[in-house]
């Protein structure tokens, strides 16, 4: 796990631990609740897309590390007349919003959002706190707030949270064309027999799944299996990793699910006839 990532989280004052502890009693760092979460959790069945509006270059760093830890992908940006563009052109799952940007404020963006029938779930991220605050943020069309500083597992369940009225039940299952994974029992099965996978294998097979018909890049799978940004490194690896995964994919059907985007990375996806 990248320490870098780890540090600037359990340093931002905005972004702390209070509050979360094991069922010791005893007090756990960030670092030791992203571990555990993830070991538990692992990669999201079906990834949560966040766009983070955040002038504050140290607070968004941490939000993103932490989210992007947890498997979500995050796009940010600092100004509200830019979330508003990202908005329109790419639909994400949440979106969360500072109040305090530059030019125009977050309650400019959201009052904008509704007007233009945008209803992407927002929650509100900031040190405003008074009564007042709340009723005007949840008045403009704001579906949750939470005040600066917090506790990171609780902007985990508030996303999660907001995720869940907007999607329908997920099933346990993830499948393309005749391969099927199951994921609470951890087994894989193509053309009717399992195949056996290694832990790692089964990980990085799980979020090509999830991600079918779209490409998965090096950088991706060095990011959020390998938990390493330094993807170049990881290269070699990540390539000997994916011949052997193709071969118990693919060696027991004849049509093929795992392709080569030559110079850019791997997509799982059944062949068109």
């Amino acid at each position: 796990m990248n320490s870098k990532r780890l540090s600037s989280l359990s340093s931002d004052p905005a972004v702390q631990t209070a509050g979360m502890s094991d069922s010791g009693g005893g007090d756990r760092s960030l670092s030791g609740v992203l571990q555990l979460s993830h070991g538990r959790y692992g990669l999201q069945v079906t990834p949560i897309h966040v766009l983070l509006v955040e002038d504050d270059d140290q607070i968004a760093d941490s939000i993103r590390a932490g989210l992007e830890l947890e498997g979500f992908t995050v796009q940010r940006t600092r100004m509200a007349e830019e979330g508003l563009g990202l908005l329109r052109s790419n639909p994400v799952d949440v979106l969360l919003l500072d109040i305090m940007l530059p030019g125009k404020s977050g309650l400019h963006l959201l009052l904008e959002m509704r007007a233009n029938r945008v209803d992407t779930p927002v929650l509100i991220l900031t040190a405003r706190d008074t009564v007042g605050d709340r009723v005007l943020g949840l008045e403009s069309g704001a579906d949750d707030y939470l005040v600066k500083p917090f506790a990171f597992g609780e902007l985990l369940a508030r996303i999660r949270a907001l995720v869940r009225r907007i999607r329908p039940s997920q099933t346990d299952a993830l499948r393309c064309g005749d391969l099927e994974i199951d994921v609470d029992a951890h087994t894989v099965t193509r053309a009717g027999g399992t195949l056996t996978l290694t832990r790692l294998e089964f990980e990085v097979l799980k979020y090509l799944c999830a991600r079918q018909g779209h490409i998965v890049t090096r950088e991706m799978l060095a990011r959020d299996i390998w938990q390493d940004r330094n993807y170049s490194a990881l290269d070699n690896i990540i390539d000997v990793h994916m011949v052997r995964l193709r071969r118990k994919v693919d060696d027991v059907s004849t049509s093929k699910l795992l392709h080569t985007v030559r110079g850019v990375g791997f997509i799982l996806r059944e062949q068109v006839s």
